[in-house]
């Protein structure tokens, strides 16, 4: 159980490194004055899914979910 502690506790070290990263690549959601124009609404606003910042927002929320998984496990106390 000790070796499964150490693993789980490594992924967890490079799981809050991974997002932390991931976190600051991410542009900021306020669009500016654009959005008073209509500037919204290009190609790039309708397809944000398939771009980086969709992208980087998936690999957020995975690795929030895997970082809250790993903080309850570890915190359990199962690998006393």
């Amino acid at each position: 159980m000790d070796i499964l502690k150490i693993v789980l506790t490594i992924i967890f070290a490079i799981d809050c490194i991974v997002l932390s990263a991931i976190i600051l690549l991410q542009e900021g959601k306020s669009a500016g004055l654009g959005t008073i124009s209509g500037m919204a609404d290009t190609y790039w606003g309708q397809n944000k899914g398939r771009s980086m910042e969709g992208a980087l927002v998936k690999a957020t929320r995975i690795s929030a979910i895997l970082f809250l998984v790993l903080a309850m496990l570890l915190n359990m106390g199962i690998f006393n």
